[in-house]
């Protein structure tokens, strides 16, 4: 974590698990625990803390382009005694470190320890971090399900976020898209207001599954990539009939999901098309993207039918003679929300109807698209500008409407574009072009520079009346080679049999794990689990001893692989019953944490 800050910061004493997280800078202008022990009805209101997150900006590549004279705001605030290098959680993702700068604690009080985790009472079957589901009660009459108690999600983080904090003393909270926020917590005293950020769904439910249009699609419908869907589109005398697929119809047994009918009508000679859905005409031209159509989904239910609302943007790849349609996933039309996703629920309405339509999914950038081969990498740069546009706008609204208290704004190109297109060493990119390579490093590069000026701003418009912290979660490095967990353990014999090849379970033809030879296992991006006697479903480690060798023996074992270079491939395994706080949130914790 990088923390670049100006501003003049109290010396009243803090609680010592804030020394070491960003959210030391709001409490060092609301010092919350020394005011309210004093006076419950104590005013603070009046400061101005602006918290600027940008996710994955590297610490290294920051100080490089400061030294070089590329970021003069940020090296204004370095000159000036501002800027310092902070630890990051372990692992070092997303969720888990903003659910750690929401409560101040480590993952073992909050509990997101990756963007997956597993329920051990059913053997590694891995769910979202971010929400869990409670089941509701229905009434099955015909082919109708009527729920007589409705599902609840609600957020897997725990811990107490720190605007609740600030309400109690009267300080006011303006929060755009955090990670590790969905549902949005309530508001107790009607002084936060917030958009919830990654972990949101898309309407169907998943974290953003775009649906793709070719003559040359699979049939039947290929889903297999992850994050989208195939299909194949055929034309007759240039016309063409297909159907958008939206929720599951949720009033039915058979849970099938909605359709959603349109036509392509093409135009060769003109590289054009018009895309008819709903009423709705859109014309585009080849390389064109639509802007947000909004999208009545009928839900089939008993005595009358519910219509929820949707939003989508069509980007018209190729016309011929391979016709190619991207759609965009389907997000909750932020005018009608189907789900609550921001605090209070009609603050996001509100915004919408001056803004207009946005992103409200929490994965904005299409990285999947691109790595599916969907985009290529000038169409998926393209798609992230639209979503840097859309907050750019958001960001501006905030900020025209803050007058006090803490107003916090997150970026995400900064991580999802890295991710895609981070090169930044001498040797050949295994895919790309040298000139490609050093373009979207460059590419990269401008975002720097963008969000550099998106400080300065923040700067001018403030001066001395806030205090402003510029912030990331974590760094960043180039993504070269990969290390497959599950292949390691059974390799040396810890999953079994020796010839499975369906780690964990999915799929028909591949052998399935047999848990009663296996001892160990991984989930997500970082997390070992033993198979542990009395924890897992299926568990043969015994707890205590048996298990404390196991996780000794796997550390060594670890720490000595090298890769085909020489080079180790894992530079740390870390113990969470040594790292995490002793709380009963650690019960879901990885045993072993690698640093790859």
């Amino acid at each position: 974590m990088t923390v670049l800050r100006s501003g003049k910061a109290s010396n009243l004493h803090r609680r010592t698990f804030l020394k070491d997280t960003a959210a030391a800078a709001i409490a060092s202008a609301y010092p919350w625990r020394t005011v309210y022990a004093q006076n419950k009805n104590a005013s603070a209101r009046g400061k101005k803390v602006v918290l600027l997150a940008c996710d994955g900006m590297d610490p290294v590549l920051v100080n490089r382009m400061i030294d070089a004279g590329e970021l003069p705001n940020l090296a204004t605030l370095r000159a000036n005694g501002g800027a310092g290098l902070m630890q990051t959680t372990n692992p070092p993702q997303t969720p888990v470190c903003f659910a750690s700068f929401i409560t101040g604690a480590d993952p073992g009080v909050h509990g997101i320890f990756d963007f997956i985790h597993r329920d051990p009472a059913l053997q590694c079957l891995p769910a979202s971090s971010f929400t869990d589901e409670l089941p509701g009660k229905n009434l099955l009459v015909g082919k109708y399900r009527i729920p007589i108690k409705a599902p609840k999600i609600k957020p897997l983080r725990q811990g107490v976020p720190f605007w609740e904090y600030l309400e109690e003393i009267g300080v006011s909270s303006l929060i755009f898209d955090i990670p590790s926020n969905y549902p949005p917590t309530p508001s107790r005293h009607g002084l936060h207001r917030c958009i919830a950020g990654m972990g949101t769904p898309d309407m169907i439910g998943s974290y953003g599954t775009y649906q793709h249009f070719a003559q040359n699609g699979p049939i039947p419908p290929d889903d297999s990539d992850g994050g989208g869907v195939r299909y194949r589109i055929a034309f007759r005398n240039e016309i063409a009939r297909s159907k958008l697929f939206g929720p599951p119809q949720a009033f039915l047994q058979s849970s099938v999901p909605v359709e959603i009918p349109f036509t392509v009508y093409r135009d060769t000679p003109r590289k054009t098309a018009a895309i008819e859905i709903q009423g709705h005409t859109v014309l585009l031209r080849e390389g064109d993207w639509s802007e947000w159509v909004q999208l009545q989904i009928k839900m089939d239910r008993p005595l009358a039918d519910l219509i929820i609302s949707g939003i989508c943007r069509f980007y018209l790849q190729e016309v011929a003679p391979n016709f190619r349609l991207y759609v965009s996933p389907i997000n909750i039309d932020p005018t009608a929300p189907a789900d609550k996703i921001s605090e209070p629920t009609e603050f996001v309405s509100e915004i919408a109807r001056d803004l207009g339509l946005f992103y409200t999914t929490g994965f904005q950038e299409d990285h999947k698209a691109l790595f599916n081969g969907i985009f290529t990498d000038q169409e998926y740069a393209k798609q992230a500008g639209i979503v840097l546009e859309e907050r750019l706008k958001l960001l501006h609204y905030g900020l025209d409407r803050y007058d006090s208290g803490v107003f916090f704004f997150y970026f995400s190109n900064t991580d999802l574009e890295s991710h895609m297109f981070w090169w930044d060493r001498n040797s050949r990119h295994p895919t790309r072009s040298a000139e490609a390579t050093r373009y979207y490093f460059e590419h990269l590069k401008d975002l720097y520079r963008r969000m550099d000026n998106v400080l300065g701003d923040i700067l001018q418009r403030y001066g001395k009346e806030a205090t402003v912290l510029f912030f990331s979660d974590h760094g960043f490095s180039e993504f070269a080679r990969q290390f497959n967990l599950n292949t390691w353990l059974r390799d040396n014999g810890y999953l079994g049999p020796p010839d499975v090849e369906n780690l964990l379970g999915g799929g028909r033809s591949a052998p399935r794990v047999d848990w009663s030879v296996s001892r160990a296992y991984g989930i997500g991006l970082n997390g070992l689990y033993l198979n542990l006697k009395g924890r897992e479903r299926e568990g043969i480690v015994k707890p205590g001893p048996e298990a404390g060798q196991l996780l000794d023996e796997l550390t060594q074992k670890l720490l000595a692989v090298r890769d085909d270079n020489g080079q180790p491939v894992i530079t740390s395994v870390a113990r969470a019953d040594r790292i995490y706080s002793n709380t009963t949130a650690r019960a879901m914790a990885p045993d072993l944490l690698i640093g790859y």
